[in-house]
């Protein structure tokens, strides 16, 4: 199938690799010219963006793509289109500025959800797709990473679910924090207001050749059993740019409406804590906290939101509250948020207030059903990849659960990751071959990586 005409799956962030313009600019001197501007001018709308979708910033971005993701429904692999890759980028090239480029539909796959006997449906973007959307989160991320506020950590540069988490400790346990909302935008990514997008876009972005292939890929579409659907709804499935406009989307329904509307009017401290379309929201006093609760479906609502109601409550949460929950004979609440429930506690003395964590129940089952899912398909592997690929996903496993006061959590999934080993292992060859003693000598041999906490919860100075 030939390779014009193409299509995205998310990026991780690296480092910037400058590459040098015809000019003698190299991309990132140019972005951090844009980045400047739009730091020093919030109200400035930028016409004259587009140009930058040139051969250096798209062989950039093409260095980054990943060199395993799927097809998209064109069936081109990264490896593919680098046999002849300076054809094809001067072809994409001529295409986009000639506004001949056209997205293709993006090929839906349903992955197994874990812990429920649900599927998750995938997109998948053919990878010209990925390409130039790469391209347009460069530009765009070089403005709007100078708007978005401080409290917004999911999917930017140089920020993520352990910083959030860690400013949320330092906040509950340093300011007078006695009351938490937490909530959940119900299927937020599929129910994005394309319309209300474009609008809020058009705040910052006067160049209409960087709206229209913005709205092309809106409009892109979904492949699924011979035929391809068309929403108004929602960002493009699978897609790198779909995290940035969900970010855009949200700074303006909910992050600008909390700074400048629900803080003003608060009589306490309040502080809102987001990782994409998952926030809690700190406050000193009820009133407050009550009030944001009932307004926040509101305010979505006029932007066609919704409040998933079975996540979303307002709870007594600080330094007072296990003392007012006792003496009501009640439970002290807790709650979730980044697959952690936080719960009151006190410092290791036994003196002062702690918020501490463990991980979630519904994450700790979803995780142990997808190791389990997992072992079932590799059981027939030579028993040293499979081993080497289980010390692996422990080890990424640690990596994430593996904070400060989480040492019960990480080293429950061990014991629980052992024994399934133990019984898959035992299900290959002769039934209960391996017995738990011989089982135990294999672990003495080769050691499963052991529970260790990787990430603090408190500041890290820097001296």
């Amino acid at each position: 199938m030939p390779l014009e005409g193409r299509r995205p799956h998310m990026v991780a962030w690296c480092d910037e690799t400058p590459t040098v313009h015809g000019s003698g600019e190299s991309v990132t001197t140019k972005l951090h010219r844009i980045a400047e501007k739009a730091r020093s001018e919030p109200s400035f709308k930028f016409t004259s963006l587009y140009h930058l979708m040139d051969d250096e910033l798209l062989r950039e971005c093409f260095r980054r793509l990943r060199k395993d993701a799927a097809a998209g429904i064109d069936q081109v692999t990264k490896e593919m289109y680098a046999s002849n890759l300076d054809a094809h980028i001067s072809v994409l090239i001529g295409r986009l500025h000639r506004m001949a480029y056209i997205p293709q539909p993006v090929r839906r796959v349903y992955i197994p959800k874990p812990g429920s006997n649900k599927q998750r449906p995938l997109g998948i973007p053919c990878l010209e797709d990925k390409l130039v959307q790469a391209g347009l989160v460069r530009i765009l991320e070089a403005i709007y990473e100078q708007d978005f506020i401080e409290d917004s950590y999911g999917f930017r540069p140089a920020r993520s679910c352990h910083g959030a988490l860690r400013a949320l400790s330092m906040t509950v346990e340093g300011k007078p924090v006695n009351h938490i909302v937490e909530a959940d935008i119900k299927g937020f990514f599929d129910n994005v207001n394309q319309e209300w997008l474009m609008k809020f876009l058009g705040h910052r972005i006067g160049d209409k050749r960087v709206l229209r292939m913005v709205k092309r890929f809106l409009k892109a579409g979904v492949a699924e059993d011979g035929s391809v659907r068309v929403s108004d709804e929602g960002t493009p499935q699978g897609g790198v740019i779909s995290p940035l406009l969900a970010n855009i989307y949200l700074h303006y329904t909910l992050d600008l409406w909390f700074e400048k509307v629900i803080r003003q009017s608060c009589t306490g401290f309040a502080r809102m804590f987001r990782y994409a379309d998952d926030f809690v929201v700190c406050f000193q006093n009820k009133a407050d906290a009550d009030q944001f609760r009932v307004e926040l479906p509101v305010r979505l609502g006029k932007f066609k939101l919704e409040v998933e109601p079975t996540k979303t409550r307002a709870v007594e949460f600080g330094r007072f509250a296990v003392r007012n929950a006792t003496a009501r004979g009640e439970k002290p609440a807790t709650f979730d948020f980044l697959g952690f429930t936080h719960y009151c506690s006190v410092r290791r003395d036994g003196k002062g207030f702690r918020m501490k964590r463990v991980t979630a129940r519904k994450k700790f089952t979803a995780k142990l059903q997808a190791f389990k899912e997992w072992l079932k398909k590799a059981r027939t592997l030579p028993t040293v990849e499979l081993w080497e690929t289980a010390q692996a996903k422990l080890r990424g496993h640690y990596a994430y659960y593996g904070v400060t006061d989480n040492m019960p959590g990480i080293k429950r999934f061990a014991v629980e990751v052992e024994k399934l080993l133990f019984k898959w292992l035992n299900r290959r060859g002769k039934r209960y071959s391996l017995s738990w003693a011989k089982f135990q000598a294999m672990l003495d041999r080769f050691p499963l990586p052991k529970p260790k906490i990787r990430v603090t919860m408190f500041e890290v100075s820097v001296n």
